[in-house]
């Protein structure tokens, strides 16, 4: 575990109160083991600063898209994937306050923790702070270059572009079945198929049922031609 002073070098803020971002490094098993704060709480408040910086964004830097389609953009750029690479350019997980147990499972690596602790470092800045404009460059150093350099494939929704494609027919039926489940709770893999008329038109596996039908969503769109 690195000092906290690195942290704050990499995020770009120094703490009046250190406690406060030193608990926002402070996963719940080290909470259960030492007696103290986790990022939890934290972790609700920045997920609420997250989502409204980066709808405000997305709504004054791109004015052409619809609201549906800032609504998936917004969902792309705050999502699992999207805060698990935020904090690991942060090396983030290498100051994270962990259980042994969690430690050897490769807690300091697991998306979902790397994810809650960027969450729980906007909230940190936010109070630490007093000002949403401390937060609010915090988050877009990254949200915004994601927003640029992506693009609109990156926000791609398969699933709504497939059933777009099969509505066309009334008579066609669209169905996601659920083909495998697999690893521990901390680890799943699903496996999905996607059925058009009782036929196998696309499989896709993920760590979601939802991440699972979009990639299946993805090799029939890809077998269809589009």
């Amino acid at each position: 575990m690195r000092p906290i002073e690195e942290y704050e070098k990499k995020i770009g803020y120094t703490f009046q109160n250190k406690q406060l971002l030193e608990t926002a490094l402070t996963h719940s098993s080290y909470a259960n083991e030492h007696k103290c704060g986790s990022y939890e709480r934290l972790e609700f408040l920045g997920d609420s600063v997250l989502g409204f910086v980066t709808a405000e964004y997305l709504f004054t830097h791109y004015s052409d898209l619809p609201e549906g389609q800032l609504t998936k953009t917004r969902a792309a750029l705050v999502c699992e994937k999207s805060l698990c690479g935020f904090s690991k350019s942060l090396e983030a997980g290498t100051f994270l306050r962990l259980s042994h147990g969690e430690m050897h499972s490769g807690g300091r690596e697991r998306a979902s923790i790397l994810a809650d602790v960027f969450e729980s470092t906007t909230a940190a800045i936010y109070l630490d702070s007093g000002d949403l404009g401390q937060a609010k460059a915090f988050i877009l150093r990254f949200v915004a270059p994601a927003a640029k350099t992506r693009g609109s494939k990156a926000f791609k929704d398969y699933k709504t572009t497939l059933q777009e494609i099969i509505q066309q027919n009334p008579e066609e039926r669209l169905e996601y079945v659920l083909t495998g489940e697999s690893g521990p709770d901390h680890q799943k893999h699903f496996t999905v198929e996607v059925h058009l008329n009782s036929n196998v038109i696309g499989k896709g596996g993920g760590r979601s049922k939802k991440e699972a039908e979009q990639q299946a969503a993805r090799e029939a769109l890809e077998l269809m031609g589009y």
